[in-house]
């Protein structure tokens, strides 16, 4: 009779594995969220033989014309000149570690705040929320990239070169009646990329 009154001891290795689960599953679902976002952008790009053909260059006659041919293959090219402007951010990166590891910690500071950390953020007693964390991190990650390394140099360079590159092929391009209609279209060009693509969403949510 005495041995039917000991209590059963609670087994506690679930729980761990639960704590373990939403970090993983969040993380799981940004890395998912954008690859799709990436595919979709994507889907948008033009064939690069039809934005390097060479019997589709010629000089602009005065700067009017060069303005002109920029704002419609910008507007044509968009995804083209975002991959050229990602290409040549990666490659510039890539020529100075350094600043590719600064950015790899912040970006991981980033994440493990936002998404792995579940729990509020408590410092010296201090609660802060996610708009106090997000200044926070926002100020800190600007003093590191244009203060405290040269972070900011190389991607200011980077973004130098892709928007000469973008400009001499813009300019020099010629726009010819097959895609202008298609290029008028469209408003907002690069920047305008991810709204399009979020009022295309949008229309399929609809339906």
């Amino acid at each position: 009779m005495a041995e039917d009154t000991q209590p059963l001891q609670p087994q506690q290795a679930p729980p761990a594995q639960a704590q373990q689960a939403p970090p993983q599953n969040a993380i799981m679902a940004v890395g998912g969220n954008l690859k799709n976002a990436a595919l979709n952008v994507l889907k948008e790009r033009k064939p690069w033989t039809e934005m390097v053909d060479r019997s589709s260059f010629a000089r602009p006659a005065n700067l009017a014309e060069a303005t002109g041919r920029l704002r419609k293959n910008a507007n044509y090219f968009k995804v083209n000149y975002l991959v050229v402007i990602v290409t040549i951010t990666a490659v510039t990166m890539a020529l100075y570690p350094t600043s590719l590891i600064v950015l790899g910690l912040l970006a991981l500071a980033w994440l493990y705040l936002f998404v792995i950390k579940s729990s509020p953020l408590v410092i010296g007693g201090r609660t802060f929320n996610d708009n106090e964390k997000f200044i926070g991190m926002a100020v800190i990650s600007g003093v590191i990239i244009f203060f405290l390394t040269s972070v900011g140099t190389v991607l200011f360079t980077a973004l130098g070169i892709s928007c000469a590159a973008i400009g001499i092929h813009g300019a020099f391009r010629q726009p010819d009646d097959l895609f202008t209609d298609d290029a008028e279209s469209q408003q907002g060009g690069i920047f305008g990329l991810f709204g399009g693509a979020g009022q295309s969403n949008a229309g399929h949510n609809i339906v």
